[in-house]
């Protein structure tokens, strides 16, 4: 199969306030197939006075449009409909997101619309379960009201590396609670959200509820700081997450940050060490290149068994394909942009200065010459405390650690600025609940990486601010208000 073309119906225009309006400049942002580097598309380049217009249609519809004063049960009908639709462009969103980021197509089309397609529906649901207006009896004996009302205006910033699924758990539980929102794809893969925009198009949601447009990082810190947004949602690298709270928390406005990871995966010691290099290896190498932030990169088994555990992985690594996307041999494709791949050789070669073992591959394929691609790469006798054990490298590579025992492998695990994901390997079902427990991150899998939206996903520490998905992702699109009556409770 060969690669198809990205058809966008307007990709010179942004989608402000219900119309597909001109840009206020000429300014333009090729997007490139990171297998080929070819250019695959070209779209318009946001400057400031289009962002201050989106702001400005978003703000409108929130304060006068229809939109937050429809009930929950009004918008759910709005989310089914995104959701067939959705659901019907499958392919197409697999597609771009193969082309932007380099997912293989055989493993991004059966996923990705579990992922928007899901989004959607799973807050349609909640219009009828989740309780926005509750009665409680006040402490003076009043009859008292917690109701949740919509935050407001939201940023939506959406990285490169999942832009449909990520847009997705953003967006729904936004229009869910009566927010209108700015959506800023990021300029490497900025297709999803121009193609979510057409559907908000024919959908014909009232104007100013959705606004698409695609700009750099400088117009995005506009979009952050313009003091008619009123929540910022944001995925991507903790460096810029930090940046946005620190231009957020001069105006106290609302952020949910989901962002980098350093993830440990603890293979205890009565665990096959081969059984846990195939869960392993063969989802981090075979799914994004190693392009998640919740990646389990830091592999820190007993001593005795670390040399198994290279061995098994490094087999893994060498039987990978590396190649195009879209053809059916390859099981991984490349990296998004050059620019990712250079920071994947800088952390490499660190590692090998840093005296780590590099066990296999390390480099760019000699036998492709065009693409962003780099080599399945696993690194042995790790020290915990080396560049590759603490930074996020972002690309294919495993380091994998030694540890004396349990309580040492607990210590390492929580060693980090980071704590988003881990995954405990072991076959005693209470020992692995007992050192979940104790693992500083937001989510822990038990033998395999076990990450749920459904349920809430977010981290601890320096991998960000608040959760998506569930309960708590609609929770991050409401502000409580306490309403005291002058009447007896139940009154």
């Amino acid at each position: 199969m060969t690669a198809p073309t990205i058809a966008l119906k307007h990709p010179r225009r942004f989608y402000i306030g219900g119309e597909w309006v001109e840009p206020a400049t000429q300014d333009t942002i090729d997007v490139l197939n990171c297998a080929t580097e070819e250019v695959v598309a070209t779209v318009a380049k946001a400057g400031s006075e289009d962002m201050r217009r989106a702001v400005a249609a978003a703000r409108d519809a929130f304060d006068n449009g229809p939109w937050p004063r429809m009930t929950p049960q009004e918008r759910a009908v709005v989310l089914e409909k995104f959701a067939e639709r959705l659901e019907a462009l499958n392919d197409t969103f697999a597609a771009g997101w193969s082309i932007e980021s380099g997912i293989v197509y055989k493993v991004a089309q059966p996923r990705i619309g579990q992922f928007i397609g899901q989004a959607f529906r799973v807050y349609s649901a909640m219009a009828h379960s989740f309780q926005f207006s509750e009665p409680h009896r006040s402490m003076t004996g009043h009859q008292g009201y917690r109701v949740y009302e919509p935050v407001g205006v939201v940023a939506v910033i959406v990285p490169w590396n999942g832009p449909a699924a990520l847009l997705a758990y953003k967006v729904a539980p936004a229009l869910l609670a009566g927010c209108t929102v700015v959506i800023k794809p990021s300029p490497e893969a900025p297709t999803s959200a121009l193609l979510f925009a057409e559907l908000a198009d024919e959908i014909g949601l009232p104007p100013g509820v959705v606004n698409v447009l695609t700009a750099d990082r400088d117009v995005s810190e506009e979009l952050v700081t313009n003091p008619a947004v009123d929540k910022i949602t944001f995925t991507g690298s903790t460096a810029a997450g930090r940046r946005i709270a620190s231009l957020a928390g001069d105006r106290i406005a609302r952020i949910t940050l989901e962002l980098g990871g350093k993830s440990p995966a603890l293979v205890l010691d009565d665990y096959d060490v081969e059984a846990a290099a195939r869960t392993l290896g063969g989802s981090y190498f075979g799914y994004m290149t190693g392009q998640v932030c919740h990646s389990l990169t830091r592999i820190i088994v007993p001593r005795a068994k670390h040399d198994r555990m290279v061995e098994a992985l490094s087999a893994i690594a060498q039987q990978i394909v590396l190649g195009d996307p879209f053809d059916p041999a390859t099981t991984s494709g490349p990296l998004a942009n050059g620019r990712q791949r250079d920071h994947v050789e800088r952390m490499v070669a660190q590692g090998v200065a840093e005296g780590a073992k590099l066990a296999t591959r390390g480099r760019r394929p000699p036998h492709i010459n065009r693409g962003f691609f780099f080599e399945p790469t696993v690194f042995g006798n790790v020290d915990n405390a080396m560049t590759i054990a603490q930074q996020e490298i972002f690309g294919p590579v495993l380091s994998v650690i030694p540890a004396d025992d349990e309580a040492a492998a607990i210590r390492m695990a929580n060693d980090t600025p980071f704590g988003l994901n881990a995954t405990v390997f072991t076959d005693d079902h209470d020992r692995a609940m007992r050192v979940a427990r104790q693992l500083r991150t937001g989510t822990v899998g038990h033998n395999g990486p076990r990450t749920d939206f459904g349920i809430g996903f977010g981290g601890f520490k320096q991998s960000g601010i608040g959760r998506e998905g569930g309960t708590e992702g609609l929770l991050a699109f409401l502000e409580s208000k306490t309403i005291v009556m002058d009447a007896p409770f139940g009154g």
